[in-house]
């Protein structure tokens, strides 16, 4: 049975750029290949077929000889070879890098670079108060910092890194299995390509050294809790003079003995003497910048009831403005009366009717009645 064209494997046109061979092939791995069609001889040949099209296209001299030849300029030995369906020197693993990264989280070839630094998480507690004013403070940070021996190079002294023999110096290192080839990590240099052959005695060759570091934080106000602040490059150093990571700062609120927060709102719980709630008057509030605020509570005023102070809730992160703050008031019963007092509240109650001094208990009742009434029908 004849070879199908490569052209027509990749479906591309004969005189396809390389860009167009590359994003056809591309597809065609990505749709086809083996792991993710376990057991699928069909998709596992289609695979092999476009492997082995884009290994002669890619190619500037091969696929001038199969321009002129066809298939029978890699029969018997021909130029290029590329009909047996391998990777030679680059195939799929070129374009799974490009697509993915490289198998180890290395550059491919001319040395690739060691590890970033990890990056640190700092939780810190704050108050309702230093959340609404913002703050700045300092902190101390256990982590691992550029060793001062070495600059971070892990080479003793009046010695450096040497190129790794094991891998070129590319820091990656391929084998044959079967019919793929796969590239990994190289385990002499642990990807960096260099070896150090006199490590630093400060560092072991690391780079690197734990230690603790004080670090300035400013805490923007309006800030609510679970807030993430980035300080860049403050994190884990990483391994010989490679970049560190980031330290990120996790806020929390701790809970206000008074204030309940809403987002930019603010609550406020604020009990009340039963004259003020029955004849009306003048109280003042605590507020979240700790002043006192003034509320005027009309005659007949019942616990629940909300006052809305415009503004004076908490700052809204980088904006100019104000939540609001509500003080729900709950009217106090009296306690510990006098005998007076005591007269005084009987006197009360035999002037008048509950109906007109106590409209919503009067009311609940009727309530209560009409439902027995109901239920006896």
């Amino acid at each position: 049975m004849s070879k199908e064209d490569y052209y027509q494997t990749l479906g591309v046109d004969r005189d396809a750029d390389m860009d167009a061979i590359k994003k056809a092939y591309r597809k065609l791995a990505m749709q086809h290949h083996p792991d993710r069609n376990p057991d699928d001889s069909k998709s596992e040949h289609k695979f092999k077929e476009a492997t082995e099209a884009y290994e002669v296209l890619k190619d500037d001299e091969k696929r001038a000889a199969y321009d002129r030849f066809g298939h029978a300029a890699f029969e018997q030995g021909g130029p290029g070879g590329g009909g047996g369906g391998g990777f030679g020197g680059g195939g799929f693993a070129d374009i799974f890098d490009e697509m993915f990264g490289d198998f180890g989280g290395g550059g491919r070839g001319g040395g690739a670079s060691p590890g970033r630094g990890s990056d640190l998480r700092y939780n810190m507690e704050i108050t309702l108060e230093e959340a609404f004013e913002g703050k700045k403070t300092n902190i101390r940070v256990p982590t691992s910092v550029t060793c001062d021996g070495c600059k971070g190079s892990g080479a003793a002294s009046g010695s450096g890194p040497v190129g790794c023999v094991t891998c070129g110096g590319h820091g990656r290192v391929r084998s044959q299995q079967g019919f793929f080839t796969v590239e990994r990590t190289c385990p002499s240099c642990q990807g960096t390509g260099q070896v150090i052959k006199e490590p630093c005695r400060a560092c072991g060759g690391q780079g690197r050294q734990h230690k603790e570091k004080t670090l300035s934080v400013t805490i923007p106000a309006g800030v609510e809790d679970g807030t993430r602040i980035r300080l860049g490059s403050e994190g884990e150093a990483g391994m010989r003079g490679a970049p560190a990571g980031d330290l990120y700062i996790f806020l929390s609120v701790s809970p206000h003995r008074l204030f309940q927060r809403d987002g930019a709102n603010i609550h406020c719980r604020v009990p009340i003497p039963m004259t003020t709630a029955s004849l009306g008057g003048a109280i003042e509030v605590p507020t979240v910048e700790g002043k006192m605020a003034r509320i005027t509570v009309p005659a007949g005023t019942q616990t629940g009831q909300q006052f809305r102070l415009k503004g004076k809730g908490m700052n809204i992160l980088r904006s100019k403005a104000r939540g609001d703050m509500f003080a729900q008031v709950a009217v106090e019963t009296p306690v510990h009366l006098t005998k007076r007092q005591k007269e005084l509240l009987k006197e009360f109650e035999g002037e008048g009717s509950h109906e007109k001094h106590s409209p919503e208990a009067h009311s609940f009742f009727d309530k209560v009645k009409d439902l027995w009434e109901d239920l006896k029908e």
